[in-house]
């Protein structure tokens, strides 16, 4: 069967985030000044080919721990669908 896996990576909430921080301070001089505490990550989709949805799950979470996400700065957390 075909799976998607819609993986969402993120700095861990411990961590500073820089990147974060700069577009923080750029929507505030922009005036927007309600916007607080941005974080910047990444989403990655994968197309998985896999007999089962807890298969697909598997392969997912196994390649956000070897590859997709650095577990010492990012957290990760996914979704699997059908398709």
């Amino acid at each position: 069967m075909k799976y998607t896996a819609h993986i969402n990576v993120m700095p861990l909430k411990e961590l500073l985030d820089p990147q974060g921080k700069a577009v923080n301070n750029s929507l505030h001089n922009l005036g927007l000044t309600g916007v607080n505490d941005v974080r910047i990550g990444k989403r990655i989709t994968l197309a998985i080919e896999a007999p089962n949805k807890e298969a697909a799950e598997n392969t997912a979470r196994e390649a956000c721990k070897k590859l997709l996400a650095n577990p010492v700065m990012e957290a990760f957390e996914f979704t699997i669908t059908e398709g």
